[in-house]
């Protein structure tokens, strides 16, 4: 069931595509700061619910960022089976039926099994390069393969290493997700000296209480497609990656991944959120009962809608880092200094500000 309140959502559309089976939906959740931003999600389950959660979660994203953007997010239920062709028929399909929508008050980007080359099939179909952005850079495009994503979730890691008191170099990762998000995130982790310990993918965990080797992981990633052809470690289940032993747990992948029933399973003291919401609100507040310190998606994980306002506004890779460098710690560290007033929810004070900066949008 979608929730309507004060903020939204304020359109949800519905397309069908007789010819390619298309079947999607976009919810607009704010346009009070400018056009809804949102990447579009490819999935065999996805729904309108799924989708306006997340929707609502761009709106605080976009907000703390200090973003002219709104919150949206658009959801394709896939149904290729893997055949690339009828894939590009379905996206652009979709492209051509959000042409009321994009680039207007909807611009679309990259999410769960879309990147760059769907990009550039959803502007084939809608016809404007400024409906989306993360596409290939001869379209004008800074694609999220760039790593803007994990590079935030980094600098937000860092900050709170920072704020615990924990030294990089001593500090142990647990990596939920080895995609996009969390392949960048680990390298850049490990560049600074950090040891990541646990690493998961849709095979299982690997597990290496000494460390794993960050080249020698994407190496066996990319030519067998799974961690857990590392070799040299543990190999677990999936979700036992909620049970590692480390100080820092970096979700990176699929929503929900934290609920009531495991719960009680996270050891580390550190959880920042690269994935979209991979737990809910009142689950944080259990885990923030127990000590354990929370940075929240639509702080941790912004780098990539930063990157998205950074090819919107024409700049350039390096400027693209240097803002999103820029933007996440400012703003990770604005929410912690004002978590006090929260019981020490960071999530609760990112959203104070968030709100008072909505508020502020015009219309």
């Amino acid at each position: 069931m979608i929730d309507f309140d004060e903020f939204g959502p304020e359109k949800i559309l519905e397309v069908y595509d007789a010819e390619s089976k298309m079947h999607g939906f976009v919810v607009i959740d704010s346009t009070l700061r400018g056009p809804a931003k949102g990447g579009i999600r490819m999935t065999t389950s996805v729904s309108v619910e799924e989708v306006s959660r997340l929707a609502r979660a761009m709106t605080w994203k976009c907000a703390l960022a200090e973003l002219p953007f709104g919150g949206g997010k658009s959801g394709i239920v896939d149904n290729t089976k893997g055949d690339r062709k009828k894939k590009q028929e379905v996206i652009e399909a979709f492209g051509r039926a959000l042409k009321q929508i994009a680039p207007s008050i909807y611009i679309a980007a990259p999410d769960i099994n879309t990147a760059e080359q769907e990009m550039e099939w959803f502007v084939n179909g809608n016809g404007d390069k400024k409906s989306c952005t993360g596409k290939p850079a001869r379209l004008g495009g800074l694609p999220h393969e760039l790593g803007s994503t994990g590079f935030g979730v980094y600098h937000s890691t860092l900050v709170a290493l920072k704020h615990k008191k924990i030294e990089v170099k001593k500090a142990r990762i647990a990596i939920e997700g080895f995609g996009n998000v969390g392949w960048f995130a680990a390298k850049f982790l490990s560049e600074k000296g950090a040891k990541i310990v646990a690493v998961s993918d849709s095979s299982g965990v690997i597990f290496n209480k000494d460390g794993l080797d960050f080249n020698e992981l994407a190496k066996v990633k990319k030519e067998k497609g799974k961690v857990t052809a590392y070799g040299k470690g543990k190999i677990l289940s999936g979700k036992e990656i909620l049970s590692i032993d480390a100080d820092v747990l970096i979700t990176a992948a699929i929503p929900d991944l934290i609920t009531k029933e495991n719960v009680g399973k996270v050891k580390a003291g550190i959880i920042v959120e690269g994935s979209n919401i991979p737990t809910t609100h009142e689950i944080e507040e259990q885990l923030i009962k127990k000590g354990k310190f929370i940075i929240p998606d639509f702080v941790a994980n912004a780098g990539g809608v930063i990157s998205s306002y950074c090819e919107y506004k024409g700049l350039k890779e390096k400027e693209m880092f240097k803002l999103v460098e820029e933007k996440l710690v400012k703003n990770t560290q604005l929410a912690i200094d004002n978590m006090g007033k929260h019981n020490n929810c960071v999530r609760c004070s990112a959203m104070d500000i968030a709100i008072e900066r909505v508020k502020k949008g015009k219309r």
